[in-house]
């Protein structure tokens, strides 16, 4: 068994008393207070996560649009140099080896954002179906992270990073990134996240990530600017339906079924498991991820059995207490036929069926 490994802020979690949880081969913050108050200072003023865990592959080379074009289901050539966009790896039968980011960084040159616990398999999918030409380098553990959400989060980037030009990240418009200096020198801000916020994502060398998160908790002091965990991390991203691997998502899963057909490209077509999910869709899909809310109290777990008029018809694939709405929320994969919104459904927790009913996603829109 691998040791558990460490990001560059581990002491200072400590330091601040966060409790540590072993998440995806990582000992990672899951809160620091509570859970309610870190998510609500993303939602009303701003959160600092530290995601130093997940990883950074990096491609370039005269093959390198090709072979990004054929691993990735979003399109790769439209995407301009200092652009983020979202897609997924998807294997030979449709499933989703992981779901990434990706950004151009210039005209052969690319960086994929991983999953944590997907850096070692993406990067043997990745190499065993690059073309030729196209060199591939994993900088993960050389690599920092840090998210800055929520409202106030362009007000607190602005006041610490300038480029040479002089303008500030505000100047960002979503999903774009460029390089910008600040207090630990210089870092790659990106106009992304994981919170269904306003925000950034900032990429800087592991050595510099401390520098920058304390000036950043400094500075956000008069605005409220929590640090903020993993529980919380998970509260926002499932109130702006965001999927999470292995919960939504996995080697089984198209992104059809996942509700991401948006970031298909699937009239070109030309990456790998393009064919075969094709072929499933003609075939017909048996089942298609859904929101609901709980109609009762309790709360929907992750693979608690989903039930219409007393027969099972599907898993939860995430679910939580909103703290935004006030009541229990969930993703969950059902047949097509019942995934319109006001469909009654039944959860079952510790078996006893609570009425939900199918709601629109996400469950609170972008603040």
């Amino acid at each position: 068994m691998s040791a558990i490994q460490r990001t560059p802020l581990y002491a200072r979690h400590v330091e601040l008393g966060a409790r540590m949880v072993d998440f995806a081969g990582f000992s990672m913050p899951v809160q620091y207070t509570s859970i309610k108050a870190e998510h609500a200072a993303v939602r009303e003023t701003a959160g600092l996560f530290d995601v130093s865990h997940m990883g950074q592959i990096h491609l370039s080379g005269p093959d390198a649009v090709q072979t990004v074009e054929r691993l990735l289901t979003c399109s790769v050539a439209t995407l301009p140099e200092g652009r983020v966009r979202y897609g997924l790896l998807c294997n030979h039968d449709g499933g989703c080896v992981d779901d990434v980011t990706l950004y151009r960084e210039g005209p052969q040159q690319f960086m994929l954002c991983v999953n944590a616990s997907n850096i070692d398999k993406d990067l043997d999918w990745i190499q065993a179906h690059r073309l030729p030409d196209t060199a591939v380098q994993d900088r993960s553990a050389e690599t920092g992270l840090l998210a800055l959400q929520g409202p106030r989060s362009p007000e607190l980037m602005d006041a610490l990073c300038k480029d040479a030009s002089g303008a500030t990240p505000s100047s960002l418009g979503r999903f774009g990134f460029s390089e910008f200096d600040g207090p630990a020198g210089s870092c790659r801000i990106s106009r992304t996240g994981y919170t269904g916020a306003e925000g950034f994502e900032i990429y800087l060398p592991a050595q510099n990530c401390r520098a920058l998160f304390d000036a950043l908790l400094e500075t956000g002091v008069a605005a409220d600017l929590k640090p903020v965990g993993l529980g919380a991390r998970d509260t926002l991203r499932l109130e702006a339906a965001l999927p999470l691997y292995g919960h939504e998502l996995d080697d089984t899963t198209s992104p059809l079924e996942a509700g991401l057909e948006r970031f298909v490209k699937r009239k070109s077509g030309g990456f790998i498991g393009h064919e075969a999910m094709e072929e499933a869709e003609r075939l017909g899909r048996s089942r298609q991820l859904v929101g609901f809310e709980l109609e009762e109290r309790g709360i929907a777990r992750a693979e608690y059995p989903i039930r219409v008029e007393g027969r099972e018809v599907g898993r939860v694939s995430s679910g939580a207490p909103s703290p935004s709405l006030g009541k229990s929320v969930g993703l969950g994969y059902v047949p097509p036929e019942y995934a319109s919104p006001g469909t009654a459904l039944e959860i079952v927790i510790r078996e006893r069926p609570i009425r939900a009913r199918v709601v629109k996603t996400p469950f609170v829109q972008k603040v």
